[in-house]
């Protein structure tokens, strides 16, 4: 039995690959055995299985090649539900459900077919079959392509990356509706074989909003409570914030695009301080401030188990942990080159055009 050079490389791969059903990996490991001159009975001892198996096998490759590996349609149950039932199944899963539903649950579909007779969980196999998921959802941006969008990346990834000379670089944002909770019932802290226990009945007791400035290059934050959004209380931040930095230094501030940001007023002041230089992220793209990360820092630290008996003891914890941080400070590596992706031809053709060393 000769193997052509496609036939192999598809059997040595199912051989390999984890996720090949048993039955077929084992089958084309006794194909390859074959054509490498192994008897059948060798080829029945290596696989631990009979000779009868390994023969019925090798002689349905060399009359069928690949298609002979498979399986034979067996006789069994009749369908019944036919073809014409499963486009139905199909259809309804596809179309927008009826009033009030957002989705189709399968007990929904079966309901919707009652002349079919189908049940909901023969609904769920055929949609299983068919890899079809009416139940999931994945979200998406439908926006107008912003021409300036790399533009600005770009510049905001370069003060990232490197501080101007005789400057200094802060990212500035808005952590607002930290909930101040407390639970109904003490915790039970963890022991052998035990998991942390905790109250699932918790007491409101507000919210506390907080505007947070992060130096880029040194890793240190200023935090104050904000106690209402808008324009005038951020303004006012900033100006506290440049009486803190030594004269004659350039503020480069990286900001985002919400109102208390780009609003008339916030502009118009940032115009009468020629010093104070304004970056804003591009829109969608509050990932590029790297506020935005330190926020991830105390929101699993402090905020995700945490239990508060005030807005102030909330307050409190935050702003410690915000002094912890800065006695243990270290920057965030920041790898993003504001570029977008290149692809696998631009890839090659810059290869191409750079001598390898």
């Amino acid at each position: 039995m000769v193997l052509d050079a496609g036939d192999r490389r598809v059997l040595e791969a199912r051989v390999r690959a984890g996720t090949t059903p048993q039955r077929d990996a084992r089958r084309a490991h006794m194909v390859l055995l074959a054509a490498g001159g192994c008897p059948a009975w060798r080829i029945a001892e290596i696989v631990r299985g009979d000779v009868s198996t390994v023969v019925r096998w090798r002689d349905r490759f060399v009359r069928e090649a690949m298609a002979g590996l498979k399986d034979r349609l067996r006789s069994g149950r009749p369908p019944v539900h036919g073809p014409q039932v499963r486009l139905r199944v199909v259809a309804a899963a596809t179309r927008t459900p009826p009033h009030p539903y957002d989705g189709w649950p399968h007990r929904l579909i079966a309901g919707h077919l009652p002349d079919t007779g189908i049940s909901a969980s023969r609904v769920g196999r055929i949609l299983a079959e068919l890899q079809l998921k009416p139940y999931r959802v994945r979200g998406r941006l439908t926006r107008p392509v912003d021409p300036q969008f790399f533009a600005r990346a770009a510049e905001v990834r370069a003060v990232h990356r490197d501080c101007p000379p005789g400057s200094t670089v802060l990212s500035v944002s808005e952590k607002t509706a930290m909930a101040a909770r407390s639970r109904e019932q003490p915790g039970r802290p963890p022991g052998p074989w035990r998991v942390r226990r905790r109250e699932v009945e918790y007491i409101r007791h507000g919210t506390v909003s907080v505007t947070v400035a992060l130096d880029v290059h040194t890793g240190q934050v200023v935090m104050e409570e904000l106690e209402r959004t808008g324009p005038a209380h951020f303004i006012r931040f900033l100006a506290r914030l440049q009486r803190c930095i030594p004269t004659g230094l350039t503020i480069h501030l990286i900001l985002g695009n919400g109102s208390s940001c780009t609003s008339e007023v916030t502009r118009a002041w940032l115009e009468r301080h020629p010093w104070i230089v304004p970056h804003y992220t591009p829109k969608h793209a509050s990932w590029l401030n790297q506020v935005e990360v330190f926020f991830s820092l105390p929101a699993r630290a402090v905020l995700r188990h945490g239990d508060f008996s005030s807005r102030t003891d909330l307050l409190e914890k935050v702003s410690d942990f915000a002094i912890v941080h800065d006695e243990t400070v270290c920057p965030f590596r920041w790898n993003y080159d504001g570029q977008p992706r290149r692809t696998g031809d631009e890839l090659n053709a810059a290869q191409e055009e750079c001598p390898a060393r």
